[in-house]
């Protein structure tokens, strides 16, 4: 009736529902066996005041008994009916989402309307977007979650959770036949037993969580510790009955979903995973980098666009993707797609880097006709000025790179290659080294100082003027940076001395210890950087939180626009923290970018695959990243100084900095 394979389908959708409903069923018993639990001592109780009452049951000993269990009953009621009440009223995690109103997308509630008729299930109490690749039912029928409803039809039915990006790059069939087994899952949760069975799981696992919520007494917080530990003993207990259960939901609403369009899903499964590829590039390559600069993209899903059909352009693998959109694309199924767009975006923003929840004068929207200046340009000339600050930090240490800054030749990029660089020090040994990890208890005013490169002979230092030469260092680069270094250092003497492995001892002679040393001092000050922006921002999500409880006392929580947890610190970070070396990478590209922009015919540009880039006559610099680590890692100068030459770039004039 509902497959294309006789009755098959039926069958299987059959055992899928019932499967789902036993395992609900399941859930359901260690609910029953809790409360069985509780009210057995009231039982014991009553049977023991009943023989007292007919003469079975007499005496001082039955009395006492009866003293004792009646004691115990209360107790554990009380306890049974505190658990209970918090199980009922916790509030259950809901994804953050952008909430569609009718009146919003009124062609996209009737495709989904339409949709669940052809499948003979209820449809979906609302529609709702979120910035993933994913779609998904979720129950919102809980009194704190009904207050973000945007529709008051379907109270029990479920909202439709759909991945922002779809709408924007597949064409209205193929979301369609996305949907069909998503809103399939509509009538197996319609179910007395598999609701019943889903609000006991979610009330379980924010009952778990009641003891981490802020603003509790230390009494109120040990009593919902007690709570939680019951919660967590019941959860334990179903957990395994209810993800059988949401598999066998699961295969009923694929099963029913055979019947619409089966054929035009598989295509579509394809866009899918292409759609998450693009997605996933534009998150990390481009949206990224605007979001440290405190801008956020605010066409985020309309860049998708743009950026698989450039994957469709140089992958023969993605080719003839790019021809479908001479269809309808289903974004066209809202009222303002910009206006979505934009709240999708700015939530990706909070999602995925924890930006604030609302623009404002250092979170503002960047168009992408105005990336590469707003975003692309500040963010290179906000790292060559971060990188010279280090620099001025750690002295000149008999380097070229402080000498041309003390004379006032500006931030040039001739100072940062030479402080990098190995061709300063050409008779660096090992034995400077093994002197300072044999001496650890030298005084401060005879070791080396922290802008000294690692090798130098102290009496090679140029006297700094005034009669206290380290203090004065100091104030430029506080004491625990510099002892960072050293360490850091004397670690890796140590285990260069104590190592008989021919491949340590390699990885040491290409070690550059200036680049070491100046990565060390820019991951801390960008540590401190980073901890400045978080303060700002868990500040203003207190206030928020502030105004948003005032507002849900006067029932006024409605106007809440993104739905679920909200805290300073992204929820779902999309890279891990970078390493010291490469952010000396990035800031010294940033530097070269920034004097090729200043010196030679060279732009700041946009690749919607790969970010922020630099454009040389029309064409991406795609050669100079290799050139960079080569200084960097190597201390080798040569290549970059061969594309600097090529390019037209001239190092040695100073560059404009934020």
């Amino acid at each position: 009736m509902y497959g294309v394979s006789g009755t098959g389908s039926v069958v299987g959708e059959e055992w899928g529902a019932r499967a789902a409903r036993s395992r609900a069923l399941a859930v359901l018993r260690v609910r029953g066996r809790a409360l069985g639990l509780a009210v057995l001592p009231s039982a014991v109780a009553v049977v023991l005041y009943a023989g007292g009452v007919t003469g079975h049951f007499t005496g001082a000993g039955w009395d006492t008994a009866r003293w004792v269990v009646t004691v115990l009953a209360l107790l554990v009621l009380v306890a049974a009916t505190a658990v209970s009440l918090v199980v009922a009223r916790a509030r259950p995690a809901a994804t953050p989402t952008v909430e569609l109103a009718e009146t919003a997308a009124p062609d996209l509630y009737r495709l989904v309307r339409d949709l669940a008729d052809r499948l003979d299930v209820p449809a979906p109490a609302a529609i709702a977007l979120t910035p993933d690749c994913d779609s998904w039912l979720e129950d919102r029928t809980h009194r704190a979650h009904r207050a973000l409803r945007t529709s008051a039809d379907g109270d029990g039915a479920p909202v439709l959770v759909i991945g922002s990006p779809f709408l924007w790059w597949m064409r209205v069939g193929e979301l369609r036949a996305v949907l069909a087994p998503v809103v399939a899952g509509t009538g197996p949760a319609a179910h007395p037993d598999i609701a019943a069975a889903r609000r006991f799981v979610r009330g379980l696992d924010a009952a778990v969580a009641v003891p981490a919520n802020p603003g509790l007494d230390p009494l109120r917080r040990f009593g919902a510790g007690a709570v939680g530990q019951v919660a967590r003993l019941l959860l334990r207990a179903c957990r395994g009955h209810a993800s059988e259960m949401e598999r066998g939901v699961a295969a009923a609403g694929s099963e029913r979903a055979q019947a619409v369009d089966y054929g035009v899903r598989i295509v579509a499964q394809e866009q899918v995973g292409l759609a998450y590829a693009g997605w996933d590039r534009l998150l990390t390559r481009v949206a990224l980098p605007a979001w440290r600069m405190g801008r956020w993209p605010a066409k985020l899903d309309a860049g998708v666009v743009s950026a698989l059909t450039e994957l469709s352009r140089r992958d023969r693998l993605a080719d003839g993707f790019s021809s479908r959109l001479g269809e309808r694309p289903a974004c066209d199924l809202l009222e303002e797609p910009g206006a979505v767009d934009e709240a999708t975006s700015l939530l990706a923003a909070r999602l995925f880097h924890g930006g604030p929840a609302e623009p404002g004068p250092d979170w503002s929207p960047v168009e992408w006709s105005q990336y590469p200046e707003e975003v692309v340009d500040r963010k290179w000339r906000t790292d060559a000025a971060r990188l010279h600050q280090v620099l001025d930090g750690l002295g000149p240490a008999g380097s070229a790179a402080g000498s041309g800054r003390a004379l006032g030749d500006g931030p040039t990029l001739t100072r940062v290659i030479a402080h990098l660089s190995s061709e300063p020090f050409p008779e660096r040994s090992t034995e400077p080294s093994t002197e300072r990890s044999t001496e650890p208890e030298r005084p401060a005013d005879a070791s080396p100082a922290p802008g000294m490169a690692p090798g130098m002979a102290p009496d090679e230092l140029p006297p700094a003027p005034g009669d206290a030469p380290a203090p004065a260092r100091h104030d430029a680069m506080s004491t625990a940076e510099g002892d960072d270094v050293r360490a850091h250092q004397g670690a890796d003497e140590s285990d260069a001395d104590d190592s008989d492995d021919s491949d340590d001892s390699d990885d040491e002679e290409s070690f550059n210890p200036a680049a070491e040393e100046l990565a060390g001092a820019l991951s801390a000050l960008l540590a401190r950087e980073e901890a400045a922006r978080e303060a700002r921002v868990a500040a203003v999500a207190l206030s928020a939180e502030a105004a948003a409880r005032s507002a849900e006392k006067d029932d006024r929580s409605g106007a809440v626009a993104v739905s679920g947890p909200d805290g300073p610190l992204p929820l779902f970070p999309l890279q891990p923290p970078r390493s010291g070396r490469d952010l000396l990478a990035d800031h010294v590209t940033a530097m070269v970018c920034c004097a090729a922009v200043d010196t030679a015919e060279a732009v700041p540009g946009l690749d919607w695959l790969d970010g922020p880039t630099l454009m040389v006559a029309g064409e991406r610099a795609a050669d100079l990243g290799p050139r960079v680590l080569a200084l960097v890692e190597d201390g080798d100068p040569e290549p970059l100084r061969v594309w600097l030459a090529r390019t037209g770039v001239r190092p040695e004039k100073p560059v404009r900095l934020v």
